[in-house]
């Protein structure tokens, strides 16, 4: 998932600004306790997903996948005082592991847990948002980015992850490697689409940064 030489992924790691103590633990916690812990959004990008999310200071953030809760805490670093953070998270059993860290956290009253069917959940949600965050099943990215997009303020940004997919979207996939066509699907969708301006970050699998801008 690094597509940068070991050596400078480190050296980015080593000057970026560290995490704090909650999210060192929650980090050593979930490769202790959680299956497949490489889902993790980390060091790196959680730091870069702080540093977006302070830059646009989002009074809405909605989460398409919670885990075990890095990513929204990253991005809860932004929000404005009044802000709040939905998060949708399918498995029940992860979305404990995630409120407890959440409850220990300063921004515990920002931060609304949904768990279910996350198309489902998205058309209840009534709150404009200013920044939504992809990162759950690959399959549904589509349908994800087309159901969030009129709840999406101009000029607000929906950030996807995994995008690079371990660097399986840059070949021709498999006829049945689904997941590597829908991923290749979005980002061209993306690519394409006039409503949004974009960039597609290496950082980590990739993220695509998406702006509305009609």
């Amino acid at each position: 998932m690094n597509f940068l030489p070991q050596e400078i992924d480190e050296y980015s790691e080593a000057h970026t600004s560290p995490e704090d103590a909650l999210l060192n633990q929650l980090n050593r916690e979930t490769y202790i306790k959680v299956l497949q812990p490489r889902m993790l959004s980390g060091h790196l990008q959680g730091r870069t997903l702080s540093m977006l999310s302070n830059m646009i200071r989002p009074k809405n953030i909605l989460e398409i996948g919670t885990y075990t809760g890095y990513s929204a805490l990253c991005l809860a670093e932004g929000l404005q005082k009044e802000g709040q953070l939905i998060t949708i998270e399918i498995d029940p059993e992860i979305v404990a592991f995630a409120k407890g860290f959440f409850e220990k956290s300063k921004y515990s009253h920002q931060i609304h847990q949904k768990v279910g069917d996350a198309l489902e959940i998205i058309d209840a949600i009534e709150e404009q948002l200013d920044l939504v965050f992809i990162d759950a099943d690959k399959n549904n990215y589509i349908n994800y980015f087309e159901k969030v997009y009129p709840k999406l303020n101009v000029g607000g940004y929906i950030i996807a992850d995994n995008v690079l997919w371990s660097g399986k979207v840059a070949f021709e996939a498999n006829e049945k490697d689904l997941d590597t066509q829908i991923l290749q699907q979005f980002n061209q969708l993306v690519q394409n689409d006039q409503r949004f301006e974009n960039v597609l970050l290496p950082i980590r699998d990739g993220l695509m940064i998406a702006r509305k801008i009609s």
